[in-house]
């Protein structure tokens, strides 16, 4: 008797260099996907004002009539795949936002939103390494900066075009090397911020590498000579625009390489994972600290961490936000009344002098802990695969 083993599922992604009669399909491809989506977005904003549901299946019906038009004849140009695929995007945009998830969908504009197509199965061919999609006679020039797992066969494929002007293929394929880490009893508590980046319950402090202000020189040049070039769709500004997109490339790609590294290993190493969920989207709201806490990207950090640890059978906690890490001693338990972020190091009265991130990082854990043994004080604070939320009730706010 055989058994069907199903590995979990892994995007890889490569940068390609098309030729000038790839690049210009795969642009006129973009701009269908576009079309079509606003096309179906409208359609269905409207029959949604008259109290009328419109599904996939209605949207689909709808292309198969706009390809017939005189004026929307250009849609059969390109693959149908990319965009049947749009319109199943569409809909998974309004499930999430009628499941109150999400807000409403938004139109996608030409000059901001992101230039993408997605192939199924049926839009493209992979074959001995070499991967063709529909429309093209010759396999795209891909540079395999690692190998796929080995028999691996893409499900489906996503190309799209970074506002630098690079290019890049995702292809979706089972990889066997995801699946449950070896269960082990180590756990680790994880405070966020911005002299280190992590500090851990360990005492090991993360440096905070600071991506964007070693860039912040170079970066405000290249936008000085953007902000001078006139306004509307000309060649020196489009040149002055990708500059400056391709230093805040330069910028993100070294920034999530880190994080990749990094949260990699602390799932790898530990168990059970315990954070803090914090508002970053609020915390931001202080101009003070917005440019450093985007910059250091704790939300990517966390995301990296949640989608791993579901990988590989290893649990995340966060703690209520409220949670006074920072001002309870982990010794005694003692509450101070307050602890200005200018206090790094502090005395409690039981006599255990504390680092301040080491102890917040320490009591996260404990509070952490405390869940997986009594499962006290646990609610949704975040829809994520291996992830859930600890919080102490009538605990005094923390201070920032």
């Amino acid at each position: 008797m055989s058994v069907t083993v199903n590995h979990a599922k892994r995007a890889f992604k490569y940068r390609f260099y098309p030729t000038d009669a790839q690049a210009a399909e795969l642009s006129r491809t973009f701009g269908c996907v576009r079309k079509v989506y606003n096309l179906a977005l409208a359609a269905r904003t409207q029959a949604w004002a008259r109290q009328e549901r419109v599904n996939y299946n209605a949207t689909s019906a709808m292309l198969t009539a706009w390809k017939k038009t005189e004026e929307l004849a250009f849609l059969n140009e390109v693959s149908s795949v990319p965009l049947q695929q749009t319109l199943r995007h569409l809909q998974n945009a309004f499930t999430q936002f009628f499941a109150k998830r999400a807000k409403y969908p938004r139109f996608k504009s030409r000059k901001t939103s992101r230039k993408s197509a997605e192939y199924t199965t049926s839009g493209f061919r992979f074959k001995d390494g070499r991967l063709t999609l529909a429309k093209m006679a010759d396999p795209l020039d891909i540079v395999w900066s690692r190998p796929l797992p080995e028999g691996a066969e893409p499900s489906t494929v996503t190309v799209s075009q970074d506002a630098a002007g690079r290019w890049f293929v995702s292809m979706l394929c089972e990889d066997p090397a995801v699946k449950p880490l070896p269960a082990s009893d180590a756990a680790i508590g994880i405070d966020v911020g911005l002299d280190h980046l992590l500090t851990l319950s360990t005492g090991e402090k993360v440096a905070n590498p600071r991506h964007e202000r070693r860039d912040r020189t170079r970066l405000a040049k290249a936008q000085r000579k953007l902000s001078r070039k006139a306004k509307g769709d000309g060649a020196n500004r489009a040149k002055a625009r990708r500059k400056v997109a391709r230093i805040h490339a330069r910028i993100a790609d070294r920034r999530r390489d880190m994080l990749h590294k990094l949260t990699t290993r602390l799932v790898r190493e530990n168990q059970t994972l315990v954070i803090e969920d914090l508002t970053v989207r609020n915390m931001v709201k202080n101009h003070t600290l917005a440019r450093a806490i985007s910059d250091a990207s704790w939300s990517e950090f966390r995301s990296l961490l949640e989608y791993k640890a579901a990988w590989y059978g290893r649990e995340v906690i966060a703690v209520d936000r409220f949670y006074p890490s920072s001002r309870l001693c982990s010794v005694c338990g003692t509450l101070q009344d307050k602890m200005p972020l200018s206090v790094r190091t502090w005395t409690c009265e039981c006599g255990a002098t504390h680092d301040r991130d080491v102890n917040a990082a320490k009591n996260l854990l404990a509070a952490g802990l405390a869940v997986t043994v009594c499962g006290a004080g646990v609610r949704p604070q975040r829809s994520s695969p291996g992830g859930q939320s600890a919080t102490k009730q009538k605990t005094p706010r923390r201070e920032p």
